[in-house]
């Protein structure tokens, strides 16, 4: 029997360097090399070796950008224990190919509900392949049909490339392919709706709730990995609400969310895809994985940790892209860093460090000052400070919340309404 290669991946994941153990925030290291032209759905972006912390925008006065929303320099290493290594998912940059859905002739639609034969056989028509070229380069990714009429949600990272004058193309499973344009992009939640062109009656997925998921509990992940369309992978919910960092833009706003965890494999052309409960609902947008490989993320594929975005956080992002309006994010007017750890014997707190409180904001409101470490919100232990980002991003603007901080130790508590980041 002749062995087929597998395709190689085209792009280079971004990886990022563990943060320090404590101290003050660093400032950004210089930004990685950009993949090679014609090969990668996501440009590599700077990253710094410390805890994230908010830059001031050149030209601008004030405090430019709380931290809750989401304008944050990205540390160089998710909020997972301090210690993650994670990749945004690249396409596969096997663009051009002939789309191939055998998987949707040979699924059993007629099989029990809740076995994953069921599922596949739900979700796969909702599920697509998205083709993405520039003069920057190429490569594809997944997305999710949420409208007859060819509107679908994807990652920002997917369609990146696209926003200077690229071209976008999605491929359906029955095997027929459409043009689509971006409707809106939101990178604070590495979330993009794009529109396919004539087409309709096509299969919308049902939108579950992220909220009802539970650990250990059975997902199917389904998406495009390495050009595959069509694929199933299927597994558990591994942890919930991991805060994960994947990097920062131009802007220094930093790609921070509370992620679902899930060891069903999950690899780079994934992104954008589903991951759905054993209904056939949709409770996340798969979007990064952790590597194990080295610096230069060669041959970089599932280990088994891979995480998506959860549907409930996104889905006010997505009807607000649909619109064609900007999307917006709770905040609460600080920057922050990670904890100091304990030295000489003493006791620290675990938590986010103010290291700036903004003008007239929900923080300066509260009480809060600069040296506080904020501990909690609501019930969500704040671990560091991509804990707090994650944790406030799975907010809106003026929800009402409870935050606890510690202050020369002694704790203190207010409730508080979020503001908002619409400009």
């Amino acid at each position: 029997m002749t062995e087929i290669p597998p395709p190689q991946p085209s792009g280079t994941p971004p990886q990022w360097t563990p943060p320090a153990p404590a101290g003050p925030t660093q400032p950004p290291a210089g930004p990685f090399a950009p993949p090679p032209a014609q090969t990668s759905v996501m440009p590599a972006v700077p990253a710094a070796p410390g805890s994230p912390i908010k830059k001031r925008a050149a030209g601008r006065t004030g405090l430019v950008a709380a931290v809750l929303a989401g304008a944050l320099v990205a540390g160089g290493a998710a909020g997972v224990g301090g210690a993650a290594v994670y990749g945004a998912l690249n396409g596969d940059g096997i663009g051009g190919g002939a789309n191939t859905p055998a998987t949707s002739q040979v699924v059993d639609a007629k099989a029990p509900e809740g076995s994953i034969e069921k599922v596949s056989a739900k979700v796969l028509p909702s599920v697509v392949k998205i083709e993405v070229t520039s003069q920057q380069g190429s490569g594809s990714g997944s997305g999710v049909v949420i409208s007859s009429d060819g509107t679908i949600l994807t990652n920002n990272h997917v369609v990146e490339l696209a926003a200077n004058g690229g071209t976008v193309t999605v491929d359906f499973n029955d095997g027929t392919s459409a043009s689509a344009e971006v409707l809106g992009t939101d990178p604070l939640t590495d979330t993009a709706v794009i529109k396919a062109s004539g087409v309709s009656g096509l299969t919308p997925i049902t939108i579950g709730k992220s909220s009802n998921l539970t650990v250990g509990q059975s997902v199917v992940a389904i998406g495009s990995p390495f050009g595959l369309d069509s694929t199933v992978t299927t597994g558990i919910v591994s942890a919930l609400g991991r805060p994960v960092n994947v990097g920062v833009d131009q802007s220094g706003a930093a790609t921070v969310y509370p992620a679902v965890q899930t060891d069903a494999a999950i690899n780079p052309g994934n992104s954008g895809g589903a991951l759905v409960d054993l209904n056939g609902n949709l409770v996340g947008i798969n979007a990064s994985i952790r590597s194990s490989t080295g610096a230069n993320g060669e041959d970089a594929g599932s280990i088994g940790i891979g995480f998506a975005i959860p549907i409930d956080e996104i889905r006010p992002i997505v009807e607000q892209l649909e619109k064609g309006e900007q999307a917006t994010h709770a905040q609460f007017g600080i920057s922050v860093s990670d904890a100091p750890q304990a030295q000489n014997g003493q006791t620290s707190v675990t938590g986010a460090q103010v290291q700036e409180v903004g003008e007239g904001s929900t923080a300066q409101k509260a009480g809060l000052e600069k040296g506080d470490i904020i501990t909690k919100v609501d019930d969500h232990v704040i671990t560091g400070s991509d804990s707090l980002v994650a944790t406030v991003r799975s907010y809106r603007p003026d929800d009402e919340v409870e935050v606890s901080w510690s202050r020369n130790g002694e704790e203190q508590t207010a409730k508080v309404t979020l503001d908002s980041d619409a400009s």
